[in-house]
């Protein structure tokens, strides 16, 4: 049967955006033999696309829905290119969609997407409308995905990032409008209630009963029905979805009792307006302290992204300086800072000098001089002097955004422990709605009384909590993500809290880690001239990220050779054509891999070097042993320090390196560390760890290099350093932005006390429930009672999470 409306107004409603219309003035179309009416082609054309996809369910589920066509409008695909996040062949991107009216639209560009070639992945936040989606460049364009969208009906804009605290923000707004009316009736209610109360004990008029019983209705109507609406609303659309929730207790239990008593104005009984009334309020007044306690843990947010300018001053052929967006913006371009200015952008000086304040990013107070040549990054502060920046990304690479971006992830993550609750909040609402009917038929046959037994039923209905169970996680999540990530600890998800917590051995890499990773060049050993050896090395080096790499290009000053066919065989070393020779530059074991002969001169050199704790790079031409260059680089002085507090708490610390023995056990001698594995590629040190988790350790791996990103991504928990390389930075679930060892340590005590607060929560969240339940079964509990408690459960849920805003 149609879902079109023929109203006694001559007029039919359209039969996908329900618009009413003139018969006259519709587009028809047949479908599987039956007549569609539309308002117009564009919604004609939607209708099609649902029914040819099979997903014509939209239409008998979407409830709340505002009639009115799709938006006509044409979406421009340039304008998102810079809000695309690209990771190898796949690129995601965050838009917000309009036209979203129900929860069926959510579940219909969910379902929608996902068909299309070349999409992997979309899901879309209905309370801010955000849609993520996620595809793969090959097979599917930005372009062909806006349109998709657009072709059922929403249109995307771009996403703010700020749009979540705006959104929650005006949802407290609106709690505390609607808290604020439900206070005011309530008062005035109380009045008349009481004096109801009063008569039924000492006798009253039956005029002046009636009478306020008829006011009591009336000021207990905007309460339920403006005051309550959100849950009403939400209430019926849970049962139509037939996933019951707690605003399906409460509506239940609030409009039982506001029924109730109208019925019993007409029937000469007693009348509860007071008990539908307070029930909203307390739980208005729970809803309004959440709204604030999430609002306040998303200001670090709010914060990070304030940190990033709008505008820079782009200087123009001519020398000429003009203001400008940043999305106008471009890899390549030079922009002006001014003494006193953020820096908009991340770049690299080419003229100027400056001192620059990068606290936000390294927890370092004391400025950072930088002049030509030195990287600069945005969101930091320019104290002085005028600087000429040559910009490296768009506002979407920055550092700061991969920050903002990190933090937004890790708070919509779940940690395992969630899905437990989850599972068992899904079977608590029908259950308690079941022991709802069976305290009221109980109480109806042993009592008599349909008002005794129609409260004790309510007073079941209001006090059980699940909205406890469920802030019991992510409110810890958020606060703890948000703390961690103002000391500089940026933690990727809500998960790694739960497995950091059950810690119990932590790996170190060696170089950048344990070590400063800065080594400087100490020895020179050449076959060939000693220039001549270390310009080679150099012009081989200069393209390798790794920190021995970058020291021998920084111990050069002379000009570098052209390389070709450039390679990196990671934990080894680096290969090319250099002067049109052939070169190798890596460790003794590569280049006995290469087939190449070291003299037995050659190895008593090697070891004397290593013994004194030297990191040794060989270099040969042609095939042939050129020399070596030894270098040294220091232990960190806050290693050891993090190594006793690591081994106080009982977790045991290994190191593994790629470096030679000798080496390796110079630098654990200093810090303390006694479990040693050197020599080993990256493929060795993730079958390490693969190994000790196979033996019930629960693993933590720090480390900052490529070689480092297998082992990274084996361990438990993978953690870089904020200086790491972007391959290592993407394989770890923790970065730690500072230069702050000691944080590793911060890291566990504070996700063992985050998971230790979400553990305390969910058993008081269940323990409540199992003694207050039975209480209001037995009749021990008034409905306005129930919802105190119930309101005063989440708060201390709240409250117990709060404790994490120092991490």
């Amino acid at each position: 049967m149609s879902r079109t409306e023929t109203h006694g107004s001559g007029t039919i409603r359209c039969d996908h955006c329900l618009l009413d219309m003139k018969p006259e003035a519709a587009v028809t179309a047949d479908f599987d033999g039956e007549t569609k009416y539309f308002c117009c082609h564009g919604c004609l054309g939607v209708y099609e696309l649902i029914h040819k996809e099979s997903l014509a369910t939209f239409y008998n589920s979407r409830c709340g829905w505002t009639p009115g066509p799709p938006e006509k409008t044409n979406v421009d695909a340039a304008v998102f290119k810079d809000s695309v996040r690209r990771s190898g062949t796949k690129s995601s991107i965050d838009v917000v969609l309009s036209g979203i009216r129900c929860a069926s639209c959510v579940w219909l560009v969910e379902k929608f997407l996902p068909r299309k070639t070349g999409v992997l992945s979309a899901r879309v936040n209905y309370a801010t409308h955000r849609l993520t989606v996620e595809w793969e460049e090959q097979k599917t364009s930005l372009r062909d995905i806006l349109e998709a969208v657009r072709s059922i009906g929403y249109t995307p804009h771009l996403y703010r990032k700020t749009a979540f605290n705006e959104a929650l923000s005006r949802e407290k707004d609106d709690l505390l409008l609607r808290f604020g009316t439900a206070v005011f009736f309530s008062m005035q209610l109380m009045l008349f209630v009481t004096a109801l109360y009063a008569g039924f004990f000492q006798g009253i008029e039956e005029q002046y009963r009636k009478t306020f019983q008829l006011i009591s209705w009336a000021l207990a109507t905007p309460v339920l029905f403006y005051s309550g609406y959100p849950f009403l609303k939400n209430a019926l659309r849970a049962i139509r979805k037939r996933a019951l929730n707690m605003d399906v207790l409460i509506a239940l239990g609030s409009f039982s009792a506001y029924a109730y008593s109208i019925a019993m104005i007409f029937r000469g009984g007693e009348v509860y307006f007071d008990t539908s009334a307070m029930i909203v309020t307390f739980v208005l007044l729970g809803r309004f302290l959440e709204a604030g306690s999430r609002l306040k843990a998303g200001h670090t947010l709010t914060s990070l992204i304030e940190m990033q300018p709008k505008e820079a001053r782009l200087v123009t052929e001519g020398h000429n300086v003009t203001i400008v967006p940043l999305e106008e913006i471009n890899p390549g371009d030079t922009i002006e800072v001014l003494a006193g200015e953020k820096i908009p952008l991340d770049g690299t000086v080419i003229d100027g000098e400056s001192e620059i304040n990068e606290a936000m990013l390294t927890g370092e107070s004391a400025p950072s001089f930088k002049s030509a040549g030195g990287e600069v990054f945005a969101g930091t502060f320019s104290l002085n002097g005028r600087l000429s920046v040559r910009v490296s990304g768009t506002a979407n690479d920055t550092v700061l955004s991969k920050i903002i971006q990190t933090v937004e992830d890790a708070q919509s993550r779940k940690a395992p422990i969630q899905a437990a609750a989850d599972k068992t909040a899904g079977y608590f609402v029908p259950l308690v709605m079941l022991f709802g009917l069976l305290t009221f038929l109980y109480w109806k046959f042993t009592a008599m009384d349909t008002g005794t037994a129609l409260m004790n039923a309510i007073s079941v209905l209001v006090v059980a909590c699940p909205c406890a169970l469920g802030l019991a996680t992510p409110l810890a999540i958020l606060l703890g993500t948000s703390s961690a990530a103002k000391k500089g600890i940026l933690v990727k998800g809500g998960d790694v809290f739960e497995t950091v917590s059950g810690t119990n051995r932590v790996v170190l890499d060696k170089t950048g880690t344990i070590t400063s990773g800065t080594p400087s060049v100490t020895d020179i050993v050449g076959v060939i001239a000693r220039e001549k050896l270390l310009q080679y090395a150099a012009s081989i080096e200069k393209y390798s990220e790794h920190p021995v790499g970058k020291a021998v290009v920084q111990a050069y000053d002379g000009d570098l050779l052209e390389v070709a066919g450039f390679r990196v065989t990671p934990g080894k070393g680096v290969s090319g054509t250099v002067d049109g020779k052939i070169c190798l530059a890596g460790n003794r074991a590569y280049l006995l891999e290469s087939k190449v002969f070291l003299s037995p001169e050659t190895e008593k050199v090697f070891e004397r070097l290593t013994r004194n704790g030297k990191t040794v790079v060989f270099l040969a031409v042609e095939n042939l042993f050129a020399g070596m260059i030894g270098l040294i680089d220091n232990v960190r002085d806050d290693a050891s320090t993090l190594v006793k507090a690591l081994n106080k708490n009982g977790i045991r610390v290994s190191m593994l390196t790629g470096d030679v023995p000798n080496v390796a056990q110079y630098v654990a001698a200093q810090c303390g560390i006694n479990d040693i594995r050197a020599g080993l590629n990256p493929i060795e040190k993730a079958a390490v760890i693969q190994s000790m988790r196979s033996k019930g350790d629960t693993v933590i791996m720090v480390g900052d290099g490529i070689n480092d990103a297998p082992a990274l991504t084996e361990a438990d928990t993978g953690v870089s350093l904020g200086h790491a390389s972007d391959i290592a930075l993407e394989s770890a679930g923790v970065v730690i932005m500072q230069d702050n060892l000691s944080l590793i340590a911060s890291l566990i005590d504070g996700s063992g006390r985050c998971f230790r607060i979400i553990r305390q929560n969910l058993l008081w969240a269940f323990s409540y429930n199992l003694v207050a339940l039975p209480l209001a079964v037995a009749g021990y509990l008034h409905p306005i009672m129930s919802a105190l408690l119930m309101a005063s459960s989440s708060l201390i849920v709240m409250g117990n999470a709060l404790r994490l805003r120092r991490f």
